[in-house]
């Protein structure tokens, strides 16, 4: 697989719980990948950093890989944290 939307990811990853709460996120411009604004159908790729914006704080996010289907105690294997506020 060379890319997912975003919303998927975030959802698959479980970074965000339900791919709706993901897609409002990239909507209300909460989700940015490498620096730049994102839409839920916006692509991701093994490599790609994704800032996630929560309530106070936020967190940095690398890419891993890239899976349809994962376990709920594999899920972080999927990504790891660059930096997190």
């Amino acid at each position: 697989m060379d890319s997912m939307r975003a919303d998927k990811f975030l959802k698959v990853s479980r970074i965000i719980k339900r791919r709706t709460v993901a897609k409002e996120a990239c909507d209300t411009e909460r989700i940015l990948i490498n620096g730049k604004q994102a839409k839920p159908s916006s692509h991701v790729k093994e490599g790609d950093v994704l800032t996630v914006k929560f309530g106070t704080g936020e967190v940095c996010v690398r890419v891993k890989k890239l899976l349809e289907h994962v376990p709920k105690n594999e899920a972080t294997e999927l990504y790891e944290i660059v930096a997190e506020e």
